[in-house]
């Protein structure tokens, strides 16, 4: 559905370029959620930029591509890096960062409902009959119609992200990323973003990418998840095998310092702080952090390899598995 090709970005700085993606190589399936967990700054936002073919200046790619592919009413379709744009909100849709804040403040809902549709997808269709169409949508998410007649300003943080969930899935897209869709909101509210999330998936039957460095949302709605650390994916595999046994010193670490319910043992945070993707160290990039670092730690950079079944680390300790 979604292939990441060994790819490679930098941002464009008066100081020289600054790699924020580093060889990053994976898969995302048809059907199905997948996560994104790291810390801030490790570049989630970023590779969601790339998979949704936004990049412009000073955002660069320096290798490697994407490509989006699969069957939408019986039509096979294919895009790679540069023209995937070409099918926003038909086969790929964004949720971004801070979505409360990207409606238009001064147009009322169903102008911008109406403005997400391509010309080419309306066939000179009537501007109520499509208001129809939306509305009865909006009815299928429980919310009401009449939020078309409403101004963002007139809406609570919870129901503008809902609202924007919406807008990103009108045109029933293939792909759907949502970049820390739970942000800024109360915990009760969260559960019900996610709720609608899971419910739309099932019922779309699409695939979603969900990016938040809150480990518990990963927990309640991924089926697989990748780790990321300072631009890299150093752990990748079904989110039940993740947390139940993780491989990777840096996630068995973040794992670790999770709260358990009954689980009254002290936590304790991972030590160190990640490196400056400005200046990052050379080899492994969590050796200057990593209890079990040796020497080739810091002078090569591991292999992203297969260790387990459905298992792919980035560690000189985990042992590639045998074909």
């Amino acid at each position: 559905m979604l292939k990441v090709d060994n790819l490679s970005t930098s941002y464009s700085t008066i100081d020289g370029p600054v790699h924020v993606i580093n060889n990053v190589d994976f898969e995302i399936y048809e059907n199905e959620i997948f996560g994104i967990a790291g810390e801030s700054g490790c570049g989630k936002t970023t590779l969601l930029k790339a998979l949704y073919d936004i990049v412009e200046f000073p955002l660069v790619i320096d290798s490697g591509k994407l490509i989006l592919s699969g069957e939408k009413n019986g039509k096979f379709f294919s895009y790679e890096t540069g023209e995937i744009r070409k099918t926003w909100w038909n086969n790929i849709s964004y949720v971004p960062q801070a979505a409360q804040s990207v409606l238009n403040p001064i147009a009322p809902l169903r102008h911008q409902f109406l403005d997400s549709i391509p010309r080419e997808d309306r066939k000179n269709e009537p501007e109520e009959k499509t208001l129809k169409r939306v509305a009865k949508y909006l009815e299928e998410l429980s919310l009401s119609p009449d939020l078309l007649g409403a101004y963002p300003f007139q809406l609570s943080g919870g129901m503008r992200q809902r609202v924007i969930i919406a807008l990103a899935t009108f045109m029933s897209p293939n792909v759907v990323l949502a970049d820390e869709p739970t942000t800024a909101l109360d915990v009760v509210v969260q559960r019900g973003i996610l709720m609608m999330l899971m419910g739309l998936q099932k019922r779309l039957k699409n695939t979603m990418v969900i990016v938040s460095h809150d480990m518990g949302v990963h927990y309640q709605i991924t089926d697989r998840m990748g780790i990321m650390y300072s631009g890299s994916i150093i752990e990748l595999g079904e989110t039940e095998d993740i947390f139940e046994r993780p491989v990777h010193p840096y996630t068995q670490m973040l794992v670790g310092s999770l709260p358990k319910v009954g689980d009254k043992s002290q936590k304790v945070g991972i030590p160190g702080r990640p490196p400056a993707l400005t200046n990052p160290p050379p080899g492994c990039r969590f050796a200057p952090r990593c209890p079990y670092a040796k020497d080739v730690c810091l002078k090569h950079a591991p292999q992203f390899k297969k260790v387990l079944p459905g298992r792919f680390a980035a560690c000189h300790m985990l042992k590639r598995e045998a074909n």
